[in-house]
């Protein structure tokens, strides 16, 4: 048995796991998928201050409580971020790394310096930042089929902003040794093969692909799931 933790990217919730979260467990694996704070249900919860950073500490502490080990970490879009962040400060809890369509910035980077095409528009506030619900279902969702669609619409959020405005902190991850494997979505335009290709050159991980958009765990949960088992 294995255990995994699996981390959301922007506009998310841990509910964006949901089918691979099922599947694994069926397979009798244990499977966290926390909501970073100020996403999904906890969105009411958003203030100044969230950034990468709180979000990774948070995950930390969680893999602290539980007494989680061997973990295998992974984290889809800006949730790889986070990822490099947990993996360093808890690097003797981690057992491999999971980039799914992920982005893994190195330490000063900004989003916005891989990121090609956005129109994440900061909301009033200044608190958070996403694309329009239009938007969401015309680009973001687009290739998911119409039920899942609708159901991943209902649950959008919009992403505290300080993740876009901060460039990441890192001290070390990149220069510590890894188990990993990095996924890329060839249907996605954003984060784009040369950033995955980047991600697994940097960490000498297995280089894998899938014919889908930018959700897999909602587009291909089989294949997804069958790629995170094999590592």
């Amino acid at each position: 048995m294995a255990t995994f933790v699996l981390i959301h990217g922007s506009y998310q919730g841990g509910w964006i796991w949901k089918p691979v979260a099922e599947r694994l467990r069926k397979a009798g694996h244990e499977v966290y998928a926390p909501t970073l704070d100020g996403c999904g249900e906890r969105a009411s919860q958003v203030r100044p201050g969230i950034t990468t950073e709180t979000q990774a500490d948070e995950v930390a502490q969680l893999l602290f409580y539980e007494d989680l080990d061997n973990v295998v970490l992974a984290g889809t879009s800006s949730g790889g971020m986070v990822v490099c962040r947990v993996a360093e400060l808890n690097p003797e809890r981690i057992g491999r790394l999971v980039f799914v369509d992920a982005l893994a910035l190195l330490p000063g980077e900004k989003i916005g310096d891989i990121v090609t095409r956005s129109t994440a528009a900061g909301a009033p506030g200044g608190l958070t930042r996403g694309p329009s619900r239009e938007d969401a279902a015309n680009r973001l969702f687009a290739d998911l089929d119409p039920a899942i669609k609708e159901w991943a619409l209902e649950r959008y959020t919009q992403h505290p902003a300080g993740i876009y405005t901060e460039g990441v902190v890192l001290d070390h991850f990149w220069s510590m040794p890894w188990e990993a494997s990095v996924i890329w979505c060839k249907r996605a335009q954003n984060p784009g093969e040369t950033h995955q290709r980047r991600t697994a050159e940097k960490l000498q991980a297995a280089f894998m692909a899938l014919d889908t958009g930018h959700y897999p765990m909602l587009s291909m949960p089989n294949e997804l799931t069958a790629m995170l088992l094999k590592g």
